[in-house]
């Protein structure tokens, strides 16, 4: 018979899977809204982002609830620290989500296709997938190995970001028309190298939980 303790435990894993799942969600919505300048679509991210901070709330209130009435050890104290910082990081996430979404709707016009191109903003966006979909598997399947994965992929998304100040001041002093997309862009490029770091976070607290190892530090050095 499951323990009422295990029961509410699996019922945060569920959570914690939907949290992901949704800000998953949103980063692709806003994404597709930004490059195809859909401002409907982007105003369908901002009023989730209402979605987001309640489930945020409840996972959180529902972690505390499970320390204060269990007092959980070992494993099971790893796994709740570690869903309440996957949770921080992950409402972050969204956070940017809904930032992007906020360029659409107060910009009046669509990105130049150029821009995107040689910003290699395709390439970030589906390395930033590619993360999510490691992480994902990470956390359904407590595989570290698909955790690790993340840090490699982290390292395409900052050398992308590092690039693409030169490459705008190249485009504005070429045209100087487009400062105002190509500074919006640049906007976005620097929330998906941060979106990178927060999806990095939430590899590193799957080990920790998993293997009890400490991997934050060390990828510093």
């Amino acid at each position: 018979m499951v323990s009422n303790a295990e029961h509410q435990r699996e019922l945060l894993n569920e959570s914690g899977l939907k949290m992901l799942s949704l800000c998953i969600s949103q980063i692709e919505k806003a994404t597709e809204a930004f490059i195809t300048h859909d401002s409907d679509l982007a105003e369908e991210v901002i009023n989730t982002e209402t979605r987001v901070n309640a489930l945020d709330l409840k996972i959180e209130n529902d972690c505390e609830k499970f320390l204060a009435l269990y007092n959980p050890v070992a494993i099971d104290l790893r796994f709740i620290m570690a869903v309440l910082k996957i949770n921080f990081d992950l409402e972050r996430i969204a956070d940017h989500a809904y930032g992007i979404s906020r360029y659409i709707v107060d910009q009046d016009k669509k990105i130049a296709p150029h821009l995107l191109k040689s910003l290699e903003f395709e390439k970030m966006y589906n390395t930033i997938m590619s993360m999510f979909e490691n992480i994902t598997v990470a956390y359904q399947e407590k595989d570290v190995k698909s955790a690790r994965k993340v840090f490699k992929k982290d390292k395409i998304l900052d050398k992308i970001n590092s690039n693409s100040f030169a490459i705008i001041e190249k485009e504005i002093k070429k045209d100087p028309s487009m400062i105002n997309q190509t500074l919006l862009i640049f906007g976005v490029i620097k929330k998906f190298e941060r979106v990178g770091d927060l999806i990095k976070n939430v590899a590193e607290e799957i080990i920790f939980y998993i293997d009890a190892e400490v991997v934050k530090h060390k990828n510093k050095k």
